[in-house]
């Protein structure tokens, strides 16, 4: 379980793609940003539609469907995207390891599972009990040795190359700066444990765990890039941050991590899971987002650092 000091290695392009992982990489990375999308994926197993009690497109409302197109041209801008092709409700890389609902087994869970959090309590663990409406996605307990094959499988390699990334933009460019990407309903609905209401959400949620992830400058940075794209913004309410930005984002070590979270009303057609007539213009927009952000001075990251040490 636990790697100890083994400095993170990169997987092959093959061990990847049977991880259901993809690392889309520059020919030379020239930017000290790694960009992840850890909720898009949408290859079902077979195996796992047989076994749940929902249709396809009933699962699929948990997906964070097409958010990673809006970030393809990283790349292009010197920086990888690391993103699963593994769904979240299968696996959801933005949880910890074993973040397990001991309701939903056959037998006990070992020692080093936890099974108490705010994210179990609402259902969505790392191996998920119910999808975005709230309905459950099994009839019947599961054994916890086929859950293990699914986190061994899928989550740990996505963390590992994830680990992979950091340590090696750290290495080349003394920081870096994380930026994980996400979508949310657009308002006035069910998401995951919660009913949304009031108000639509802004058109994108800025979140660095309240000011503790990500140093303010870039939060300012991405808020004017897209206010001066027409974009309203919001910052950490009522999305701060999950998994991947708590758990990374860590100033102190010149890392920094921020969430951004893109109203799906802007894209797609939320109930039938179809990409929408705005897509295109997002991806447009998205490519100034993404080279203001690959553009910020190294010495930002390293400056955060140096001040979090004093």
């Amino acid at each position: 379980m636990n790697s100890g000091s083994r400095r993170p290695q990169i997987k092959s392009p093959n061990e990847l793609a049977a991880a259901g992982i993809e690392v889309l990489a520059p020919k030379q990375q020239t930017a000290p940003v790694v960009f992840t999308s850890p909720h898009s994926g949408r290859n079902y197993p077979d195996s796992f539609i047989t076994n749940t009690r929902l249709e396809l497109r009933t699962l699929r409302r948990s997906e964070d469907a097409f958010v990673d197109e809006a970030f393809t041209s990283a790349p292009e801008f010197g920086a990888p995207l690391l993103r699963a092709h593994f769904p979240r409700a299968y696996v959801d890389a933005n949880r910890q390891a074993w973040e397990l609902d001991a309701k939903m087994f056959n037998a006990p869970l070992p020692d080093y599972v936890t099974t108490r959090s705010p994210r179990i309590s609402a259902g969505l663990g790392t191996i998920p009990r119910i999808v975005a409406n709230g309905e459950q996605i099994y009839d019947k307990l599961l054994n916890f040795d086929e859950v293990r094959e699914r986190i061994d499988m899928h989550y740990q390699p996505y963390h590992q190359s994830l680990a992979y990334l950091i340590r090696k933009t750290v290495d080349g460019f003394g920081g870096c700066l994380i930026v994980d990407c996400h979508s949310m309903p657009s308002g006035n609905g069910f998401d995951g444990s919660r009913k949304i209401t009031g108000p639509k959400l802004a058109d994108i949620i800025l979140g660095s765990c309240h000011g503790k992830s990500c140093a303010p400058e870039i939060v300012e940075l991405a808020t004017s890039v897209c206010r001066n794209m027409g974009l309203s913004v919001t910052h950490n309410k009522p999305y701060a941050g999950g998994f991947t930005t708590r758990h990374y984002g860590k100033p102190a070590n010149g890392v920094h991590a921020l969430q951004i979270e893109i109203n799906r009303a802007l894209y797609m057609d939320e109930q039938r899971i179809e990409r929408g007539p705005g897509l295109a213009q997002l991806v447009r927009q998205f490519r100034r987002l993404i080279d203001a952000l690959t553009s910020i001075d190294t010495a930002l990251l390293q400056s955060h650092q140096l001040k979090a040490a004093e």
